[in-house]
């Protein structure tokens, strides 16, 4: 086995024939009548597919007779199995969507179910991948997978919390998902696992993306704000997070404001949101900015209409909504957060200006997109 291996890789030397006849072997095993057989070839398939795009398309044949192992119902066939076809989809559009039309998904959802935690982890790991494909989503949605990850994230295992989690998030694209989402009461969880990860993590960004989707219904903000310590980890998410965490964050917190000002006004003020949302005016993606002011002007007293608030200024306005929520210092306080923005923003603005100084003809730029599938186990 490890010298077909060695061959279909390519690490002795062989030529293209010879790796072609190694993977043939390697089909003809995964569809061997031993159990044994068929394992080892999984595992071989597994490692292979691992790093390597070729071998995921060279090897794409292995999928249904792996999913016939996914159906065994034998626990190390299952693990073997779930692996192999993992790392087959990983980064593959055309294998996500064959593994679905082979039928993985009804013994995936069963090992969702799963006691053993480890078949449970990677079942969730597997629905992550093949969710990014959007093609699968509605197939995964209706397959019953949303109630078994929303259970997952609140009663798994660490890896699997954070893979449901970020499925969920994949699948929450569906706007028909988003109210079957909030029926199965997902914020606790959301937050809990918002609380014990560092908050420029890219779990945290889908969670935050997730809230954000989530409390456009009065549903998900009434959830929020009676979970404990729910706007506050919001807030500390648009205080921390990353770029992209932190415009979920405030986008999240902006819409409880805008669907009913007199009552969240008080809420998040009272979790010391104004801080970071000056910073973001400042510091924030394009986005982030044009939410943070819009935000603060909500916050204050007496909000006035969209034209007067243009022509405000923004002493005024951080002005006002420290008056309301600090009796000592009220001036002092706005001085100070207002010479911290303007501070902020001159280094922003002669930063920007030594840059257009030279002449800068990038040659690729990396857009770091998040990514929605699990990277290969």
């Amino acid at each position: 086995m490890a010298s077909s291996e060695a061959r279909v890789s390519g690490e002795d030397g062989s030529g293209r024939g010879e790796e072609e006849a190694a993977a043939k072997g390697i089909m003809e095993r995964i569809r061997s009548e031993d159990v044994e057989c068929r394992i080892q070839a999984a595992r071989v398939i597994r490692r292979l597919t691992k790093t390597s795009s070729k071998h995921r398309r060279q090897l794409s044949g292995a999928v249904d007779p792996l999913v016939v192992m996914l159906r065994s119902g034998e626990p190390q066939s299952g693990e073997a199995a779930i692996l192999a076809l993992l790392n087959l989809a990983v980064k593959d559009e055309r294998n996500k969507i064959r593994i679905v039309d082979a039928g993985a998904l009804e013994p995936l959802i069963g090992f969702l179910q799963s006691t053993n935690l480890c078949l449970q982890e990677y079942a969730t790991a597997a629905i992550l991948t093949l969710s990014a494909s959007s093609i699968n989503k509605p197939t995964i949605s209706a397959a019953g997978a949303i109630p078994l990850l929303v259970k997952i994230v609140r009663d798994g295992n660490s890896q699997a919390k954070v893979d449901a989690a970020m499925a969920l998030y994949n699948l929450s694209t569906i706007p028909d998902n988003i109210s079957t989402i909030l029926s199965l009461r997902p914020i606790a969880p959301l937050i809990n696992l918002l609380k014990s990860w560092k908050k420029s993590s890219k779990i945290v960004e889908k969670c935050s993306a997730l809230l954000e989707s989530l409390v456009a219904s009065d549903e998900g903000r009434t959830a929020l704000t009676a979970e404990e310590g729910g706007v506050l980890t919001v807030v500390e998410v648009l205080e921390e997070g990353s770029p992209q965490s932190r415009e979920h964050a405030v986008g999240a917190l902006l819409t409880m404001c805008e669907s009913d000002r007199c009552r969240y006004r008080e809420v998040i003020l009272g979790e010391g949101v104004i801080p970071g949302l000056l910073e973001l005016t400042v510091q924030g993606t394009p986005k982030s900015q044009s939410k943070a002011r819009t935000l603060l002007h909500l916050l204050r007293n007496s909000p006035y209409s969209r034209s007067e608030l243009q022509a405000d200024t923004l002493e005024n306005i951080v002005s006002n909504i420290v008056s309301h929520i600090d009796g000592e210092d009220r001036a002092g306080k706005a001085k100070k957060m207002l010479a911290e923005m303007v501070q902020v923003s001159m280094e922003q603005s002669w930063r920007h200006l030594q840059q257009r100084a030279f002449v800068c003809t990038p040659t690729e730029l990396s857009l770091g997109n998040c990514p929605s599938e699990v990277p290969s186990k």
